[in-house]
């Protein structure tokens, strides 16, 4: 590993470090092309409100998380954060990575004006967020779509 890892933003080239299979420590993620790949990370750069962050070791993606940025009505038409896809590699974890990914994010939050950032977890997994200064509120809830 190398001495200092640093969080920078996803680009399209990361396709070939390893970002999907980072991905896939955390969840299904399917057949994704190349194309697929660069063209999803265009339309999110076009669209606007997206941030992903990732932390690279040598030419290797180990680790990445993911915000929405949703515009608002209420507080004067103010943003929310919505923080989704925190995973590190199995073989990166208790390096406090997870943290730096979550604080680059909190950081975008506060500098595309958000007053607020949530997310969803698992139980198991609250004692993390709560360390990186998250607090629990209300419940989660979900419907899955038939595709």
């Amino acid at each position: 590993m190398s001495e200092e890892l640093h969080v920078r933003t996803l680009q399209a080239g990361d396709f070939d470090k390893g970002f999907l299979s980072v991905l896939g420590h955390l969840t299904t993620v399917g057949d994704v092309t190349r194309e697929m790949f660069e063209e999803q990370v265009r339309r999110r750069d076009a669209v606007g409100g997206y941030h992903t962050v990732v932390i690279e070791d040598g030419g290797r993606i180990i680790a990445t998380a993911s915000m929405v940025v949703e515009l608002k009505f209420i507080h004067g038409c103010s943003k929310v954060g919505h923080i989704e896809d925190v995973v590190v590699d199995p073989g990166y974890r208790g390096k406090r990575l997870g943290l730096k990914l979550i604080e680059a994010l909190i950081a975008a939050a506060r500098a595309d004006g958000c007053y607020k950032v949530i997310l969803d977890c698992a139980e198991g997994n609250v004692s993390f967020y709560e360390k990186a200064g998250l607090v629990r509120k209300e419940v989660q809830m979900v419907r899955y779509l038939d595709r």
